[in-house]
C-alpha cells in the first residue's frame, strides 16, 4: 500500500478513527492488526515471514534476559542474528551471489550454469530485520529490558508508518511510546499534518516530476550528450532525496497523528560541508545503525589510523550492499568509504568554528558545492543498472560535449528543495513553516494541497521500497 495511493487515503482515516476512538487497552491490538493489513496488502504470504521473524526475536530476547549463562545468552543472540541474516540473505541476495559465483567461475575458465530461483523480494525486509536484530543485541548488551508483552513488541516491529522504508527505529525510543498508548494532542495533529504536506510535496511535486527524465537518461546513457548526462545526475540526486526524505516526512507525520514520535531520518544533507557531515544528515537511522552495530564492534577508530580506514571501508561496503543485490551498490558504498577515509586522513569533517565574513561564507559555500558533487558522482553508480552502464555514463560525462543541454530543470528542482531545506536548516526545526503567521501559512499549505491534487494520482512507487 503506497502512501501516495487512493487505498491509503481510505485506509488512514479508518485507522485514525479506530486508534483514537477505541479504549486504550484495545488500541495497540487494533494498530497491530491495521499494520498487518497494511503490509499484507502487498502480498499476504510475506506477512507470515514478518510474523515468524518477530516471534524468533521475541523469544531470543526473552531467553537472553532470563539467563545468567554467558554461553546460553550467546546462543540465543546468534539465533536471532543468524535467522535474520539467513532470511535477508535468501530473499535478497541468493540469486545475486549465485550469478556472481557463476560469472567468476566463467572468468577462470570454469563454465557454470547458475541455479537461480527468481526470489521475490519482500517489501521492507531490510528495514524490519535490522530493527528487530538491533533490539535483541541491545537486550544482550544490557541496554534494554526484554519486553514482556508480545503484542507491543510485534506492533513495534510492524508499526505501519515506518515498516516498509523506515526510519529504522530503535526499540528504546519506540516501545515506551507504544506502551503509553497516548492519544495525540492538537499541537501534534498540526505537526503531523504539516509534515505530511511537506513530505507529499517533496515526493509528488519534485521527485515524481523528475522521475521520467531520470529514467530516460539513465536507460540510454550512450545516446546522451554530456549536458544531458549531467542533467540526469543532478536530477537523480534531487529525485532520490525528495523521494526518500518525503517518505520519511510522511511517515513521521502519520505517526504524529497516532501520538507517536519517530526519529528524524534527514537533516538537510545537501547543505553538508563534508561527506562525514553528509552521513550525519542522510538516512540517519541507517548511518547510526551501521555505526553502533558494525563500525564500533569492528573497532571503530580505537586501533590506529589504518584500522580506522579499514573499518570505515568495510562499514560502507556493507552499507552499500544493504541497499540492494547489485555490484553497483557495493561500488557506491566503496566510494563513500573512500571519501570518509580520505577526509579522516586530512582532518576534514571535524567540528570547526563557523567563522564570519565574505571569505568564511565563500569557504562554506565551496565545501558544500564540492560535497554535493561528490555525492552526485556516487549516485551515478547507485542509479545505473550495471557497472558497465555506470562507466558508459561517466565516459559520456567526461567527453564534455553539448554541456549546455543540462537546461534549467535541475536548477528549478534544486531551488524548490532549498526553499524547504534552508528555513529548516537555519531554524533547526522541521516544523518551521508552522511558525509562520496564519495569513502566510494558510495560503502556503492550501497552495501545496491544490498542487498535490492537480499533479498527484500517478502512484509512483517510493525508491526505497526496493530495499
Amino acid at each position: 500500500m503506497l502512501f501516495n495511493s487512493i487505498s491509503f487515503l481510505l485506509f488512514l482515516p479508518l485507522v485514525l478513527l479506530g486508534a483514537n476512538g477505541l479504549p486504550a487497552r484495545w488500541r495497540n491490538g487494533f494498530l497491530l492488526v491495521a499494520s498487518y493489513v497494511f503490509y499484507g496488502a502487498w502480498d499476504w504470504r510475506f506477512l507470515l515471514l514478518l510474523i515468524a521473524t518477530t516471534g524468533i526475536d521475541y523469544v531470543a530476547a526473552q531467553q537472553i534476559a532470563a539467563s545468567t549463562s554467558g554461553a546460553r545468552r550467546r546462543r540465543f543472540l546468534l539465533l536471532s542474528i543468524g535467522s535474520n541474516l539467513v532470511v535477508l540473505g535468501f530473499f535478497k541476495y541468493y540469486d545475486f551471489f549465485v550469478r556472481s559465483g557463476a560469472e567468476l567461475l566463467g572468468m577462470l575458465g570454469l563454465p557454470a550454469s547458475p541455479w537461480t530461483l527468481s526470489v521475490i523480494l519482500p517489501v521492507g525486509i531490510s528495514f524490519y530485520t535490522f530493527q528487530s536484530m538491533a533490539y535483541v543485541i541491545d537486550v544482550y548488551r544490557g541496554e534494554l529490558p526484554a519486553v514482556r508483552d508480545f503484542r507491543n513488541y510485534a506492533l513495534a516491529v510492524a508499526y505501519f508508518p515506518q515498516l516498509v522504508a523506515g526510519p529504522i527505529s530503535r526499540m528504546g525510543q519506540l516501545l515506551p511510546q507504544l506502551q503509553k498508548r497516548s492519544r495525540p494532542t492538537a499541537e501534534r495533529v498540526q505537526i503531523g499534518l504539516g509534515l505530511m504536506v511537506i513530505g507529499f510535496a517533496k515526493k509528488v511535486l519534485i521527485a515524481d516530476l523528475l522521475a521520467p527524465e531520470v529514467d530516460r537518461i539513465f536507460t540510454h546513457p550512450g545516446e546522451m550528450t554530456s549536458g544531458l548526462l549531467l542533467k540526469g545526475a543532478y536530477c537523480f540526486a534531487i529525485q532520490i532525496y525528495g523521494d526518500f526524505s518525503g517518505y520519511s516526512d510522511i511517515a513521521r507525520g502519520v505517526s504524529e497523528l497516532l501520538g507517536v514520535r519517530l526519529m528524524k531520518n534527514f537533516e538537510q544533507p545537501y547543505l553538508s560541508q563534508s561527506i562525514t557531515e553528509f552521513w550525519r544528515r542522510w538516512h540517519i537511522s541507517l548511518s547510526t545503525w551501521l555505526r553502533d552495530y558494525l563500525y564500533i564492534p569492528l573497532g571503530g577508530n580505537r586501533h590506529g589510523a589504518w584500522n580506522t580506514y579499514r573499518n570505515l571501508m568495510l562499514t560502507m561496503l556493507i552499507g552499500g550492499l544493504w541497499h540492494g543485490a547489485n555490484w553497483t551498490f557495493v561500488v557506491w558504498g566503496g566510494l563513500h568509504g573512500s571519501y570518509l577515509a580520505v577526509e579522516r586522513m586530512l582532518g576534514i569533517g571535524r567540528d570547526r568554528p563557523a567563522g564570519r565574513g565574505v571569505a568564511a561564507l565563500g569557504g562554506r559555500l565551496a565545501r558544500t558545492v564540492l560535497t554535493f558533487h561528490l555525492a552526485t558522482l556516487a549516485w551515478i553508480f547507485f542509479r545505473a543498472p550495471t557497472i558497465p552502464a555506470a562507466m558508459t555514463y561517466l565516459g559520456g560525462l567526461l567527453r564534455g560535449h553539448h554541456v549546455g543541454d543540462v537546461g534549467p530543470v535541475p536548477f528549478i528542482a534544486g531551488a524548490a528543495i532549498l526553499l524547504i531545506d534552508l528555513p529548516q536548516y537555519r531554524s533547526g526545526r522541521h516544523t518551521v513553516f508552522l511558525r509562520l503567521p496564519w495569513w502566510v501559512q494558510s495560503p502556503l499549505y492550501a497552495g501545496l494541497c491544490l498542487a498535490l491534487i492537480l499533479y498527484g494520482g500517478s502512484e509512483v512507487p517510493f525508491i526505497y521500497f526496493q530495499f
